[in-house]
């Protein structure tokens, strides 16, 4: 079982939730197994009930596991970790302080394990204080090169962009991009994207020379009456990638 997710020539893997394991395999399949599948920890009500469910999951995508928080929510960050550390998936969301955790209970630095940050409207500097308790004081505004710094010392695989808002954060985003690059550190640009402005979000983190992203596309592909991911959209997202990474 591969605790690494599958990038597509070593570069790119989307991120989509998935409504239930069929969704899951269906998902999975449509983008050629370059995908890891997003299950939110908050829709359980105990680390038992979350860990029995997501192995479910793990048997039928090779372990394409992305163990999420829901919607950023720092109240979840500590039971992330836990299940985690039991489900060893490809995958986990992570707030920013909730890294180091969740790094130590897995044993292992194959995972990849993203740190929220959010935009602050200033180029350069990001907000690290998305933590439980840190998210309920004055914003962290650091630069995009020290929150970098300080999650490769906690054991961070990337950066997670949240919430971009689709391209209102573009200027923002070219900066941090440019920063991931320069520090060869990943990058997971999230929040408001869709089939419209995917392309030119992943070409800008291309551009720059990242070395992986994980593009988060959610709600804007997902099935209002059903609540599943449709399949055809992450194969459309899928065909951008091949397209666009040479």
């Amino acid at each position: 079982m591969s605790y690494q997710p599958n990038f597509y020539k070593d570069r790119v893997c989307l991120n989509v939730l998935a409504n239930s394991v069929q969704n899951a395999k269906d998902c999975y399949e449509a983008a050629s197994h370059h995908v890891v599948l997003g299950v939110l920890s908050k829709n359980y009500d105990s680390d038992e009930a979350a860990i029995e469910d997501m192995k479910r999951y793990q048997a039928e995508t090779d372990n394409a596991l992305s163990v999420g928080l829901g919607a950023g929510d720092p109240k979840q960050s500590q039971m992330a970790s836990r299940i985690s550390a039991e489900l060893q998936p490809q995958h986990i969301n992570q707030v920013f302080t909730g890294v180091g955790t969740s790094r130590a209970l897995l044993g292992q630095t194959e995972t990849f394990i993203n740190g929220l940050v959010s935009p602050t409207g200033k180029l350069g500097y990001v907000n690290v204080a998305t933590g439980p308790s840190s998210s309920q004081e004055l914003a962290g505004n650091v630069p995009i090169e020290t929150a970098i710094a300080m999650l490769k010392d906690m054991g961070g695989s990337s950066i997670k962009f949240f919430p971009m808002k689709g391209l209102k954060c573009v200027d923002e985003f070219k900066v941090v991009a440019k920063a991931c690059a320069d520090n060869d550190f990943s990058l997971e640009p999230t929040g408001g994207i869709d089939l419209e402005n995917f392309e030119e979000i992943l070409q800008i983190a291309l551009d720059a020379g990242v070395k992986k992203i994980i593009p988060h596309i959610y709600s804007s592909i997902i099935d209002k009456g059903t609540n599943d991911t449709r399949p055809q959209d992450v194969q459309t997202l899928f065909e951008i990638v091949e397209r666009l990474v040479k």
